[in-house]
């Protein structure tokens, strides 16, 4: 077996997903349960304050602690070879990296996805984040607009408006959460609204301007001009195939707009090549990527 890695051994789960997302919603967690805790304890513990560089140390702390176990050195222990660099197919048998032409009789496409950029006005010269970059922080933003209440939108939203951001959600829908249920949506929008975050439904986002070192966001909502603005601004509006580079028509494999096409065993158009996790799957989620795997 070889293994090829473009960028970071562990992918998203551990170095922009679920690994440093729930150590900071833990921390988040453990910031709220003091705050309720004032609301009905005699004594409440002190006035301890959020250190929040010192979280967000913890966090990478753990996460470096996790790394081993999707190191080059625990691949190879189990006689794999590692190939660090971006890979490119030749033909409907090879592929290329770093100068080196590998023939292979089975192959997977496993490259995953990216945060999704909107193409709004003004959004990138004013500076965004996303769950690729948002985990470098080391200074706690004072406001923080969120684009788009998926999972990964509304999570975050939730962590740091308890860490002791201002937060604001910002989503084009009627509400968070689309492709759950209702009920499901309705009860945790009611949570945000009670927890202090400004949810702002049915906005539809025109520019994005920087005004006396603040993020200004514009929107249409229900025919107003409004805008929200922020110390930060957040990106998570969906996801988009890493299938650039691939040379995938040298493989014949057929893809588009949302990943590579497989079949129900997760086939490519060419028999010998297969794909799994978000490079394929409509759920875009660590957990989803590990069964298709």
């Amino acid at each position: 077996v070889a293994l090829i890695e473009k960028r970071l051994m562990g992918g998203d789960c551990l170095n922009f997903g679920c690994v440093p997302s729930k150590a900071l919603i833990r921390t988040s967690r453990a910031v709220y349960a003091l705050r309720e805790a004032c609301e009905y304890v005699s004594n409440p513990p002190g006035t301890a304050r959020l250190d929040f560089s010192r979280a967000m140390e913890r966090m990478r702390r753990l996460r470096a602690e996790i790394s081993s176990h999707d190191s080059v050195q625990r691949i190879a222990s189990v006689s794999a070879k590692v190939f660090l660099g971006p890979a490119r197919f030749t033909s409907r048998n090879t592929v290329e990296v770093e100068g080196l032409r590998l023939k292979f009789k089975k192959a997977i496409i496993a490259t995953g996805g990216r945060p999704a950029h909107p193409d709004i006005p003004g959004l990138s010269e004013a500076g965004f984040l996303t769950n690729e970059t948002v985990f470098s922080l080391t200074e706690l933003p004072e406001r923080l607009v969120v684009l788009g209440a998926g999972p990964v939108g509304c999570e975050l939203a939730q962590a740091f408006q308890r860490l002791g951001s201002q937060v604001t959600m910002l989503t084009r829908g009627p509400g968070i959460l689309p492709r759950e249920d209702p009920d499901v949506s309705s009860l945790l929008a009611e949570r945000f609204e009670r927890e202090g975050i400004r949810l702002l439904v049915e906005a539809n986002i025109t520019r994005v301007e920087r005004l006396d070192g603040d993020k200004v966001v514009h929107f249409i909502r229900r025919s107003s001009a409004e805008k929200a603005i922020g110390t930060e601004i957040l990106v998570s509006v969906g996801r988009l195939p890493n299938t650039e580079g691939l040379n995938l028509e040298s493989a014949g494999v057929e893809y588009d707009a949302k990943g590579v096409n497989v079949d129900d065993r997760l086939r490519t158009a060419n028999p010998n090549v297969y794909a799994a996790g978000d490079i394929c799957s409509p759920f875009k989620f660590t957990h989803a990527a590990e069964a298709t795997a």
